[in-house]
């Protein structure tokens, strides 16, 4: 029995032929074709036992690194169209608002790095500011999940401008002096910003800037895989809540773009309209709108609207000082406070319901003081432009009682309202000199502060000392012989 078994065995057992030879074994390799147009799908699969002629010639590196961005392929396993590489280099980099609030533009020059969902700023290069990084700080960087970037022309006056607007409202603006440079940013963050809007995601960082993962476009996406079927409605629901408030965002940003646009042209329409339909003065004055003024307003004009020959305002300032100043120390000398000067001069010009011995110009410097404000404003001096020079020639005869008549005939051609005016001012003015012993006014004080008040040449293409000396010299002259001038009793 056992020897009929061991023959039969032998019989089964048959030497194989010359000719056939049994291949060695060799590992199972990943064959990837790479995608000729994009709309074509990759795919991958294992392929049988290969002969050693077929697989690639180049050795692979067993580098850590090579392995988990090459898989398990060769070296010819992923074409050059599905890796994206941009090198970090410095930008000039702005922020101008964050989170809606205007910020102040102020450009720097920053290290730039496109991470995979972010850009983010160094002071220098990456590696020397993560080797220089205090513990606990971070460098700065912008969220392009969500964000806008565009091209700007209006944000600065700088040349190749881009502008990147967050989903948070803040803006940014990048600049390279070279246009290559700057276009070559705006297509990697374009593409960034619309792959993380898509949902599609697949960048990663590399060394040196973006590199996308050679796994992930190597991977197919067929619904007839098991491990890559259909997305789940949870999922489907997310995306569809995640572009709709991308949407929302631009969509408002639009509308707040073409609102601002709409009102900034509707106001510059009703400004010149209303510039275009404006009334002119001489209506504004007959409805009373704009009522005429006291300061500032021409002497002859002023007095024939009031119908007199004095302005009522130098006439209740006169009386005033006479009733209540003539014994104060430095009366004409010693100025008013402004505001409150200010105060009665508004109120004149308002033609409102004057009192001087009102509390709030207890001062008497207040009257005096809007009294020389009411002359020094007057369009023409009470010593009119054409009689100024005249009465520097008058002044310089060598005769008192030439001197006097001179001067004398001068101020009778004054006109009506200047006569008057001055008449009654120098007759003023006598009585203040009275009091001198009280109030301490010398007729050359007097004279010093009413001479650049009462008079003053039209161009003043002269020399200004030389002007004032005869200014001070006139009014101090006519001062002391005011009453043979205006024929003036005791």
């Amino acid at each position: 029995m056992a020897g009929t078994r061991i023959t039969n065995l032998q019989k089964a057992v048959r030497p194989l032929p010359q000719q056939l030879t049994v291949a060695p074994p060799v590992s199972v390799q990943l064959r990837t074709k790479t995608s000729s147009s994009p709309g074509e799908r990759l795919s991958q699969s294992k392929s049988m036992v290969l002969q050693d002629s077929d697989l690639p010639q180049k050795p692979i590196s067993r580098h850590r690194r090579n392995q988990s961005q090459h898989g398990i392929a060769g070296a010819g396993a992923m074409g050059t169209s599905s890796q994206v590489e941009l090198q970090g280099e410095y930008l000039n980099k702005a922020k101008i608002s964050d989170g809606g609030k205007k910020h102040r533009k102020n450009w720097t020059s920053t290290w730039v790095v496109l991470d995979a969902d972010q850009l983010t700023f160094y002071k220098e290069s990456k590696q020397e500011a993560l080797a220089n990084l205090k513990p606990g700080c971070k460098p700065d960087g912008v969220a392009l999940c969500g964000a806008l970037i565009d091209w700007t022309t209006e944000k600065s006056s700088r040349s190749n401008v881009l502008q990147i607007t967050t989903h948070t409202g803040s803006e940014y603006l990048l600049q390279a002096d070279c246009y290559t440079t700057i276009c070559k940013w705006y297509d990697a963050i374009k593409k960034t910003v619309n792959s993380l809007s898509n949902g599609s995601g697949g960048l990663r960082p590399g060394k040196t800037g973006l590199r996308r993962s050679a796994s992930t476009e190597s991977i197919p996406r067929h619904s007839s895989l098991p491990a890559y079927g259909s997305a789940s409605p949870s999922t489907k629901q997310r995306s569809m809540v995640y572009r709709r408030s991308i949407n929302m965002f631009t969509s408002s940003k639009l509308k707040h773009s073409t609102s601002d646009s709409a009102d900034k042209s509707g106001v510059k329409n009703r400004l010149k309209k209303f510039i275009i339909r404006r009334p002119s003065m001489k209506t504004l004055q007959e409805k009373g709108i704009i009522k005429d003024r006291v300061f500032g307003c021409h002497l002859l004009t002023l007095c024939e609207r009031e119908g007199t020959t004095v302005p009522s305002f130098v006439k209740l300032c006169l009386e005033t000082v006479e009733r209540r100043g003539l014994t104060v120390d430095g009366i004409y000398r010693v100025s008013g406070n402004l505001s409150t000067v200010q105060k009665l001069r508004f109120m004149v010009d308002q033609e409102e319901e004057l009192d001087l011995d009102a509390s709030q110009w207890e001062d008497i410097h207040v009257v005096t003081g809007a009294l020389k404000m009411f002359f020094r404003e007057l369009p023409e001096p009470l010593f009119p432009f054409r009689f100024f020079e005249l009465f520097v020639e008058a002044i310089k005869a060598k005769d008192r009682r030439q001197k006097v008549q001179a001067v004398k005939k001068l101020i009778q051609q004054l006109p009506k309202p200047n006569l008057d005016t001055m008449k009654l001012l120098f007759g003023h003015l006598q009585r203040v000199l009275a009091c001198s012993t009280k109030n301490l006014m010398s007729s050359q004080g007097v004279s010093i502060v009413f001479g650049p008040t009462l008079m003053w040449p039209e161009m003043d293409c002269g020399n200004m000392a030389f002007n004032m000396l005869y200014q001070n010299q006139i009014v101090e002259f006519i001062l002391m012989e005011s009453r043979d001038i205006f024929d003036l009793g005791m």
